[in-house]
């Protein structure tokens, strides 16, 4: 009989906010010296007291909203119980059973959950030490979940690339693997087709790539299949990657959710929003992937395949809008120059008759729209044809 993957993903993303989750230390601490970005909060000292970024707060609700999850108007953050060297207080500020955002979906794939924690400390082997570096520990860090709805490895590799696009499209985050503000924990398991869903599963931690997590995924479904077919059934365990060898490897046994001990976390009081705050929020979101791929090709007739190339490179859409024409799509995706032409000269005063006449995107814009940019210079082309882009958003911007 046939196996059937059974597969969900638990991604962290660190917030590029300007501090920590809970203190005022600098939260950018990649290549920093070790240890020279701490407090009293984020090393865990007696005595010192957490205080919430309300920033990180809201950046991890917008990405709840992007993903179409239900806000909870009222929230709270929780204790997470476990002793490791990496973690100095001997639990991680996280939230448990009242998240700030639940129940969406990406690509038809359901999101559970959407939540905030504090990331934790760094840990670098050496020869035969282990070196601690807390700079990282408190860093703002979102929790995305999702339900165990993946069919392959090949069906979860869209999801995560879309999911990273949006992260970057929000702004809230530079979502660079390699530096380890995405990180990647798949939880696997199978079945055979139509049986309850398995009562074990192999939690993989903290893989930085795209195509690692491809790697560790189908080595742990053969290495599981052959352990089902021997009639055994796979120890339940986080193991790690060794990119090296392309296989996964035992790291430790893993926990249960009562192992945490979660409770409230008292030194933060319960968060309320009410629904005026959260559309606000809703309506601050800039347009997200999948809106601007559809643009592109409704209304600049570019093939799916080409939009999926454009609009997933800022610097490549954004050349794309100072010329949308199939030439210039030709050009960037097949990494040709792009052909320019004499540029018309704007006058000052049509550029505001274009604004006052369509006052919609004005807001928009003032919004932190940037497509509603292109609009506008599209409606000023109309007029006076094809002029430079560059000088034209800085008419606009002058005006406004």
């Amino acid at each position: 009989m046939s196996w059937q993957t059974v597969l969900g993903f638990e991604v962290h993303i660190e917030l590029g906010t300007n501090t920590k989750m809970f203190c005022a230390c600098p939260a950018d601490h990649f290549g920093k010296a070790p240890n020279t970005q701490v407090c009293p909060v984020c090393l865990g000292l007696p005595g010192a007291l957490p205080v919430p970024n309300a920033t990180a707060i809201e950046w991890c609700i917008k990405l709840g909203l992007s993903l179409g999850c239900e806000v909870n108007l009222f929230s709270k953050f929780d204790r997470k119980n476990y002793f490791y060297p990496d973690l100095p207080k001997g639990y991680q500020i996280s939230q448990y059973d009242i998240p700030f955002c639940k129940d969406g979906q990406l690509l038809g794939h359901k999101i559970t959950r959407v939540h905030l924690e504090e990331d934790t400390g760094k840990l670098q082997h050496q020869a035969s030490e282990t070196l601690i570096d807390f700079n990282r520990s408190g860093v703002p860090l979102v929790e995305v979940v999702t339900e165990a709805d993946f069919a392959d490895s090949t069906d979860s590799d869209r999801f995560l690339k879309e999911l990273q696009q949006i992260v970057r499209t929000l702004g809230i985050s530079t979502a660079d693997m390699e530096k380890g503000s995405m990180r990647l924990e798949a939880n696997i398991s199978i079945r055979h087709p139509g049986d309850p869903l398995p009562n074990y599963k192999i939690e993989v931690k903290n893989v930085n790539s795209f195509r690692f997590i491809k790697k560790a995924i189908d080595f742990e479904v053969a290495r599981q299949t052959q352990i089902r077919q021997a009639g055994q059934i796979p120890v339940q365990e986080t193991r790690g990657f060794k990119e090296a060898s392309g296989e996964t490897v035992s790291q430790r046994v893993k926990e249960e959710a009562n192992d945490y001990r979660y409770f409230p976390e008292p030194d933060i009081p319960p968060l309320e929003f009410t629904k005026e705050q959260i559309e606000i929020w809703r309506r601050e979101l800039p347009e997200l992937p999948a809106q601007v791929r559809q643009e592109l090709i409704s209304k600049y007739q570019l093939s799916p395949h080409y939009a999926v190339i454009i609009s997933a490179d800022p610097n490549m859409l954004a050349e794309f809008m100072k010329n949308p024409v199939k030439p210039t799509a030709d050009a960037l995706v097949n990494k040709r120059p792009v052909q320019t032409t004499a540029f018309i000269p704007v006058d000052k005063k049509i550029v505001e008759k274009i604004l006052v006449a369509n006052p919609r995107a004005v807001e928009d814009l003032k919004a932190g729209k940037q497509q509603a940019l292109f609009f506008l210079i599209g409606q000023i082309k109309k007029q006076v044809g094809n002029v430079d882009v560059t000088l034209t958003q800085k008419l606009i911007n002058e005006i406004l």
